[in-house]
């Protein structure tokens, strides 16, 4: 008699969404069997019955993992992590978990509102006020240059959820005419998240200080 698989783990994706990013990059780190199912953005298809089913918000990445379904992507990193990484990902320490927390709200703030943000403008051609996207940009890479003077990763000498976090949009961020190049630590720490084992990259789009 055959025993039955677990099903394997399905991820909602959007190749240009550094959302979707952080998504892939920790399935990836952590080597989680998976497959993957573009969803149609430009079509619309995320707010068609059949995915609000799965996120009420109508918002890529979700997951479902055997019948586990989670939206939303630093939600998805924290499930993940619990799940698959434990505590090398998301220590449970209250030190060490404050710390991660810190930085994903970030991400959730001040990335979504300055590097993603301006990128969406070029990209995408979204209409937020230039100016200030990149003026709150530049505000944040210079806190996260200034803390990465003085350890490796995010939230500590190791590599977390809080990395994964904030990976793309800071890679990207040439895309929305941001420029890294006065951030000397923001880009060595972008160097050591592209050599972990297993890393993916997000593909690039030539625009904003990357157009031809």
């Amino acid at each position: 008699m055959q025993t039955a698989q677990p099903a394997l783990l399905t991820f909602y994706s959007f190749p240009l969404s550094g959302h979707t990013h952080r998504v892939a990059l920790m399935l990836s780190l952590l080597d989680v069997p998976h497959r993957t199912i573009d969803v149609d953005l430009r079509g619309g298809e995320q707010k068609r019955p059949a995915f609000l089913a799965l996120n009420a918000f109508g918002q890529v990445p979700v997951i479902d993992d055997g019948g586990v379904v989670v939206a939303d992507s630093t939600a998805i990193l924290v499930y993940l992590a619990k799940r698959y990484g434990g505590q090398v990902w998301l220590p449970e320490d209250p030190v060490g978990a404050a710390a991660v927390q810190r930085w994903l709200s970030a991400a959730s703030g001040p990335l979504a509102g300055g590097p993603a943000a301006a990128r969406m403008v070029t990209l995408f051609g979204a209409s937020f006020d230039v100016e200030s996207t990149l003026a709150r940009a530049h505000a944040l890479l210079a806190v996260m240059d200034g803390e990465l003077a003085g350890r490796d990763f995010l939230a500590g000498a190791a590599p977390t959820i809080a990395d994964v976090a904030c990976y793309a949009y800071v890679a990207h961020a040439p895309e929305g005419n941001v420029s890294l190049e006065t951030y000397a630590h923001v880009r060595a720490w972008l160097k050591r998240i592209e050599s972990l084992p297993r890393f993916v990259p997000m593909a690039s789009s030539p625009v904003g200080l990357l157009a031809a």
